[in-house]
């Protein structure tokens, strides 16, 4: 399968290795140019290309930058993106943190609905739930017994159906979360977030979840911090 990553850091590098372990082609960017993805694309075998590049004649594209980038991305990155292509979004809103705050998600609205507005694509929610640094070691195969289940959301069951197989076939168990329209039920906070839960787990987490922000999880007036000292 063709994949593009949008993002390099944690996630992004993650999901290239695991990815190219699991024989797809990948294409990934960033935003300081691909000279600066030399050695993640010699380490995997990942094209380094421009951001898109990235998007342009993939199956597949994985956009996985800090969420407060997502409206730096180039207007027109997802404009002559055909329909049938899969868009992941891995992105967490971490207002205290990292992020400062973004209205359209205090306002309210799912964190990937925000995202959805500002890419003009309809996104499938998934990999924002495990830490990065678990995701290659985390991998194991089918029928394991301690095989870690993502929640994946979506609105287009086709999409989600492509999102779960390509999560199977990395090493995790995929689980339904619903539509993006309840996809706070995955959001940082939730019960199953950063659990390394099973399937049931999972399961059992998103039924818990309740869909009120905490206020750790919302922005201050002196938003944002560091991962340090929130703000």
């Amino acid at each position: 399968m063709k994949i593009g990553i949008v993002g390099a850091g944690n996630i992004g590098s993650a999901l290239t290795r695991l990815f190219r372990a699991a024989g797809h082609e990948v294409t990934i960017a960033n935003s300081r140019g691909p000279e600066s993805l030399a050695d993640l694309s010699a380490e995997t075998g990942a094209r380094a290309a421009a951001m898109e590049d990235a998007v342009r004649g993939q199956e597949v594209v994985v956009v996985a930058v800090p969420t407060n980038k997502i409206p730096s991305l180039p207007r027109e990155l997802f404009a002559s993106t055909p329909a049938d292509v899969v868009v992941i979004d891995t992105t967490n809103y971490y207002p205290q943190q990292r992020d400062g705050r973004l209205d359209g998600i205090e306002d309210g609205g799912t964190e990937s609905e925000w995202v959805e507005q500002h890419l003009g694509r309809p996104v499938i929610k998934a990999f924002n739930t495990i830490e990065a640094t678990h995701l290659q070691p985390g991998a194991k195969p089918a029928g394991s017994a301690d095989r870690i289940a993502l929640a994946v959301a979506g609105d287009d069951v086709r999409a989600k159906s492509k999102a779960m197989a390509l999560i199977d076939g990395i090493g995790f168990d995929a689980v339904d979360a619903g539509t993006i329209a309840e996809s706070w039920r995955q959001q940082p906070g939730s019960p199953g977030y950063l659990k390394d839960y099973d399937v049931k787990g999972v399961r059992r987490a998103l039924a818990e979840a309740i869909a009120e922000r905490q206020p750790e999880w919302r922005a201050t007036p002196n938003s944002p911090g560091t991962y340090e000292s929130p703000a």
